[in-house]
């Protein structure tokens, strides 16, 4: 299997990393309101990326969107998976991008070597639940579980939901908030925003949107798709394979998300550059080589 290059930087890029860091994030803000296009800010670190975001908040205001595509915080292979709520602010930035024309987008340099899942089919596993929508609810269990979602006694975090009677408790994917719905026969009569810690229905909502669990598919053909790759790519005794055999009996094991790119087709997976207009401007905040060189070896 031949190794993947590096990713090359467009000609539109600027290093700002001579600048001290409020400085940095004063540059950022100005070219953000002057660039007619997306300012992509390449931090070193997610440290780097964190006070950066809360520096731009500051000078920019609620005037322009500031999408943070927070790192996994992860090594890569290590038997772990991100916290819960990072994946859920992933896939939300992720979403996202395609609509934000302009703005800022803040990264680390792993960002540029990391496999995400293609524009469409991630836009393409996005749906919307609104009140008064002719839906079973025994349909809707089915397809939270084939997108990843698990099935909880009582719903606490993002990627869980929980099944009593007519009421469906949902805390989806990129949302801040839970959800409680409450069905009469197959229509949806009510949608209310709760509180995971009292368990309390709040506010209600007109409709509440939903994004896949995970940054790759879970169903039965992702399943198989992974299978298949596994083996072409890992062969010999796959008994011996913790990871092979888990997720084939659909459990995702800790770190699965290192390997995205078994649950595609081969050459399907894209870049980040994929999410974003062509005129992006790309503003170097780090000594990028450096790191990439460190982020590759590390892998």
């Amino acid at each position: 299997m031949a190794l993947p290059t590096l990713p090359t930087l467009p000609a539109s890029t600027t290093a700002v990393r001579s600048l001290p860091p409020g400085a940095q994030a004063l540059a950022v803000a100005s070219r953000v309101q002057q660039y007619q296009g997306l300012v992509v800010a390449v931090a070193g670190d997610e440290q780097q990326a964190y006070r950066l975001e809360a520096e731009l908040r500051f000078f920019l205001g609620k005037d322009w969107p500031v999408v943070h595509l927070q790192d996994t915080e992860t090594l890569p292979f290590d038997p772990y998976s991100p916290h819960q709520e990072i994946l859920s602010e992933r896939l939300a930035a992720l979403h996202r991008l395609p609509d934000t024309p302009r703005g800022a987008l803040i990264v680390t340099a792993d960002a540029l070597l990391q496999r995400l899942p293609p524009v469409a089919w991630l836009q393409g596993r996005s749906f919307f639940l609104k009140t008064g929508q002719k839906l079973n609810p025994h349909s809707l269990r089915e397809r939270l579980v084939s997108a990843g979602y698990q099935s909880v006694s009582q719903v606490q975090s993002q990627g869980e939901f929980a099944l009593r009677g007519s009421l469906l408790d949902l805390f989806p994917m990129g949302s801040a908030s839970a959800y409680r719905l409450d069905w009469f026969d197959d229509e949806i009569e009510a949608i209310r925003s709760f509180d995971p810690e009292t368990q309390r229905s709040q506010d209600k909502v007109a409709e509440v949107r939903l994004l896949p669990a995970r940054e790759f598919p879970t169903d039965k053909d992702g399943i198989e798709t992974f299978r298949r790759n596994y083996r072409e790519y890992f062969p010999g005794d796959l008994s011996r394979s913790r990871v092979y055999a888990e997720v084939s009996k659909n459990l995702m094991p800790g770190g699965i998300e290192a390997y995205l790119p078994l649950f595609f087709a081969q050459r399907e997976t894209a870049v980040l550059a994929d999410y974003l207009p062509t005129n992006a401007l790309w503003l170097v905040l780090d000594d990028l080589d450096a790191r990439l060189e460190a982020d590759w070896k590390q892998i």
